[in-house]
């Protein structure tokens, strides 16, 4: 993964999405947005690589690509989430987590579509997982819609 700072300043308040693509070209490069949480670290990665835009901010132990097993082995996964009582959970669930939350945030459905990459909406919906009270808050929402003088003969067109 490569990734280039998405600004030209190099403060944290600036460092608000990287550029994301493949060395050889294989994925379609994308931006992902970066948390302010985030952006500290991210900057640090920038300044230690000299703002090489075509460096890898994390590498692996010999410097290249972070593997699977790498990923793994270095968060100590499978202790972690055994200790959590987790041992299903996988860590490409955090990615459905991640869109999810950010969907919850209010996020439109097509730009996720653009942060994860993903060729078509259907892909992205099966990545949303909304909780039992957004269920319970969309249907709320539909009663008090339908108790405000809602016209009993039809639905309203309305320009958005």
């Amino acid at each position: 993964m490569l990734v280039q700072a998405g600004s030209s300043g190099l403060t944290s308040d600036d460092c608000r999405w990287l550029r994301e693509g493949s060395a050889r070209g294989h994925q379609r490069a994308r931006k992902v947005p970066i948390i302010v949480e985030g952006r500290e670290l991210v900057l640090e990665r920038i300044n230690a690589v000299d703002r090489d835009p075509d460096a890898r901010l994390f590498t692996g132990p010999r410097g290249g690509r972070i593997s699977t097993a790498v990923l793994r082995d270095a968060t100590h996964w499978d202790e972690v989430v055994a200790s959590l009582g987790y041992e299903h959970l996988r860590r490409h669930d955090l990615r459905h987590t991640g869109l999810t939350w950010m969907a919850d945030a209010g996020v439109p459905i097509h730009v996720l579509r653009k942060i994860a990459g993903h060729g078509s909406l259907s892909t992205t919906q099966r990545y949303l997982h909304p909780d039992g009270a957004s269920v319970t808050a969309a249907g709320q929402a539909l009663s008090e819609h339908l108790s405000t003088g809602w016209s009993q003969s039809g639905p309203r067109l309305r320009a958005v």
